[in-house]
C-alpha cells in the first residue's frame, strides 16, 4: 500500500520529542507536523473541519465531538494529564474565599467546556458539595464543538481573566495558574489536597490524548495502530515514571480517568448521556494497550 503523509498536530511534550524530531519513524507512514501555540488551538479546526489526520485533543471536547456525531477516533494515547488542584486562583485582597465558598460567586474560566474546568468543577461538586449552578460563570471563548449552546456570561472582548480577578471582576478563576503575589490558590495547599484526592479517587487525571479521523480510521486501521505504536515507543524511550504515570496508554491504564472525567462532563451536562469506556473507541483503537 502507498505510504502516507498524515498532517499532525502535538505539543511539544519530552515524551513525544523523538516522533516530532524524526529519530523514531514508520514505515507505513510520514508524520508531517504543523505548530499550534498554545496546542488547545488546533482543537477546534480539527473538530469542525477535520483538519488534520492526527490531533491531540483534550478529552471533554472529544466527549462532546462524540455526542455531537463528528467523525473523530480516540487512540489511548495521553499527551498531557496532570492534577488540577492548582488550577484554581482567588484574589484575598477582595475577602477570603475557599473551595466551598463559590455559591453565589463570579467564576471565570477561558470556556465552560475546558478539560481542567470540567475536573475542577467536578472536584468542588463532588467533594466540596458546591452547587454549581449557583456560581455565575464568566467565560471568555467559545467552546470548541459550535453545536453546544453556551449560556454562561460572555466577558468584553477587551478584558483578560486574570486582569478580572485582580480588579475584583472576578471573584475566582479555573483554570490558571499565575506568578502574581496578589493571587492565591482556591484550595489552601493544592499539593496535599491532589495527594488526599488521589488516595481516595486513584485517579490521575488526564487532559488531552490523541484523535484520528475517522476517514483514517475506517480507511487505514493498519496506520491508525501504527500511530499509536509510534506514540507508545517513544513514551517506552522515556523510561518508567518515577512515580506517578501522568501519560497512561493503553485502555485499562486510562480506564479510571475516562470512566471519571465522562461522570463529570455528564453531571454538568457536557454531554447528553454516560459513555462505557469501550464506547469511545473504534474496532481497532479499542485493542490497544
Amino acid at each position: 500500500m502507498d505510504r502516507l503523509k498524515l498532517k499532525a498536530v502535538l505539543g511539544n511534550h519530552p515524551h513525544v520529542q523523538a516522533v516530532k524530531g524524526g529519530a523514531l519513524g514508520s514505515d507505513l507512514f510520514d508524520l508531517d507536523f504543523i505548530e499550534y501555540t498554545p496546542t488547545n488551538t488546533a482543537f477546534k479546526p480539527m473538530v469542525r473541519e477535520q483538519a488534520f489526520d492526527v490531533c491531540e485533543m483534550a478529552i471533554v471536547t472529544y466527549l462532546m465531538a462524540k455526542a455531537h456525531g463528528k467523525p473523530l477516533v480516540l487512540l489511548p494515547a495521553t499527551m498531557m494529564g496532570r492534577f488540577q488542584h492548582s488550577y484554581a486562583l482567588y484574589n484575598p485582597a477582595h475577602g477570603a474565599l475557599g473551595p466551598s465558598d463559590l455559591e453565589g460567586k463570579r467564576v471565570g474560566i477561558r470556556s465552560f467546556t475546558t478539560t481542567t474546568g470540567a475536573w475542577i468543577r467536578g472536584i468542588l461538586a463532588n467533594d466540596y458539595g458546591v452547587n454549581l449552578d449557583k456560581i455565575k460563570w464568566v467565560t471568555f471563548e467559545d467552546p470548541h464543538v459550535a453545536e453546544y449552546v453556551d449560556t454562561t456570561e460572555r466577558a468584553p472582548k477587551d478584558k483578560k481573566v486574570l486582569q478580572m480577578l485582580i480588579d475584583g471582576e472576578l471573584d475566582a478563576v479555573l483554570g490558571e495558574t499565575s506568578n502574581d503575589p496578589q493571587l492565591k490558590s482556591l484550595f489552601p495547599d493544592p499539593a496535599a489536597e491532589a495527594a488526599k484526592w488521589y488516595s481516595l479517587r486513584g485517579v490521575v487525571p488526564v487532559n488531552h490524548l490523541v484523535v484520528v479521523t475517522g476517514q483514517l480510521a475506517k480507511s487505514r486501521p493498519d496506520v491508525v495502530a501504527g500511530v499509536y505504536d509510534l506514540l507508545k515507543r517513544n513514551k517506552e524511550q522515556m523510561g518508567a515514571a518515577a512515580t506517578l504515570d501522568l501519560v497512561p496508554f493503553g485502555i485499562e491504564a486510562n480506564r479510571k480517568p475516562l470512566e471519571l472525567i465522562v461522570d463529570y462532563a455528564f453531571q454538568q451536562a457536557l454531554i447528553p448521556r454516560r459513555y462505557a469506556v469501550e464506547d469511545l473507541f473504534d474496532e481497532t483503537t479499542r485493542g490497544l494497550n
